[in-house]
């Protein structure tokens, strides 16, 4: 018996979804009949992406925001909210790597740093960006009376990585604010949770030098990469009315992956 997500006709945002993951997640709600609203600061795709939306059997608009900046941010929100009358479901996507060694060592002396505009960019984007979010969307979740906030983090902000100083750190920094807001949000019926990918097959993954993907492949017990499709799903399941106990989860969709191996 299928799964009925009770998905048809909520509007859904979704950042970061000109591509990768978030493009693949919005596919995913619009497969389900709910209305996506896809925000990205690349819009070249924009139209490609909103045919393909529709054809999946949802209603779909394309905005540019740049989810760092929160007065852009209340206008795409309130935009969104006149369009389709409410907001059911907020899927805080957007992401961006800027990795680097917190000091580089050579030949006895300084050779080094991770810098404040490779910090600061990704604190920025990553975390940031889902508070401005959240914050303007939950008023319009409470006079609705609830909804869903779906924070991306990752396996590395469970367990940290090599190089990843300022990525780490904004993904556990969500992992502590997705806990926030589900104590805090629980009573307007507000649920608020975050997954956790592995290694992802997305474009950009793909486009890695062979050695590096097999790799990120023998530390994966399932044996390979992820799809964007897979992580996905799990929003959409989070944000279904199978899903309706879950608050405060971190569901980690890795393929298996444990930290040092």
């Amino acid at each position: 018996m299928a799964i009925e997500t009770g998905l048809a006709g909520k509007v859904v945002i979704v950042t970061g979804a000109a591509a990768g993951i978030g493009r693949a997640t919005a596919v995913c709600f619009a497969r389900e009949g709910a209305h996506v609203a896809a925000w990205d600061v690349a819009d070249a795709e924009a139209e490609a992406l909103v045919a393909e939306l529709r054809a999946a059997g949802g209603e779909a608009t394309f905005r540019k925001v740049n989810v760092t900046d929160p007065p852009e941010v209340n206008r795409a929100v309130e935009e969104t909210a006149a369009a389709w009358g409410r907001i059911d479901v907020l899927v805080n996507n957007a992401g961006i790597l800027r990795d680097g060694l917190l000091v580089k060592w050579k030949d006895g002396a300084l050779a080094g740093q991770l810098g404040d505009e490779q910090f600061e960019a990704v604190i920025d984007v990553n975390l940031k960006g889902p508070f401005a979010c959240a914050r303007a969307v939950v008023p319009h979740m409470i006079r609705g009376g609830g909804g869903v906030i779906l924070n991306a983090t990752s396996v590395v902000g469970l367990y940290g990585n090599f190089g990843q100083t300022n990525y780490v750190a904004s993904k556990a920094g969500v992992i502590g604010m997705t806990r926030v807001w589900a104590r805090e949000l629980g009573r307007h019926g507000i649920r608020v949770n975050a997954v956790a990918p592995g290694f992802i097959g997305t474009e950009m993954i793909r486009q890695m030098p062979a050695k590096v993907l097999d790799a990120m492949v023998a530390r994966t017990p399932l044996g390979r990469l992820g799809s964007p499709e897979e992580i996905g799903r799990a929003y959409v399941w989070l944000a279904s009315d199978a899903a309706s106990y879950v608050t405060g989860a971190v569901i980690s969709v890795d393929g298996g992956v444990v930290t040092g191996t």
